[in-house]
């Protein structure tokens, strides 16, 4: 099972985290989408960030190792980490995925 694992950071330290997640073989791909504005409730009152979006593409046997390596180097003390599940993929794209990422 293929997994999109979305996640949010400082803009500037979107590109060396996302090299971090490589290297560790945990993802296969990393888009990083900037100029995100996130709005969030954070120590009781509203605060806003701007951000980079990274998509990260894995797989579903390597999602705890990802999220293990998410959580040791992200700048936030509670890092959002969504994952979704992917239904539909091309079976080309697949089969890469599964080479690149180890686990």
């Amino acid at each position: 099972m293929i997994m999109v694992i979305f996640v949010t950071i400082p803009q500037e330290k979107a590109r060396s985290f996302t090299r971090i997640l490589l290297k560790e073989r945990s993802c296969a791909c990393v888009n990083i989408l900037k100029g995100v504005e996130s709005l969030f409730w954070w120590q009781g009152k509203i605060d806003s960030e701007k951000e980079a979006l990274l998509i990260i593409k894995t797989k579903q046997s390597a999602y705890y190792k990802l999220k293990k390596v998410i959580k040791l180097n992200h700048p936030y003390n509670v890092p959002e980490i969504i994952a979704l599940k992917v239904d539909n993929i091309d079976s080309e794209y697949q089969k890469w995925l599964n080479k690149e990422v180890s686990a």
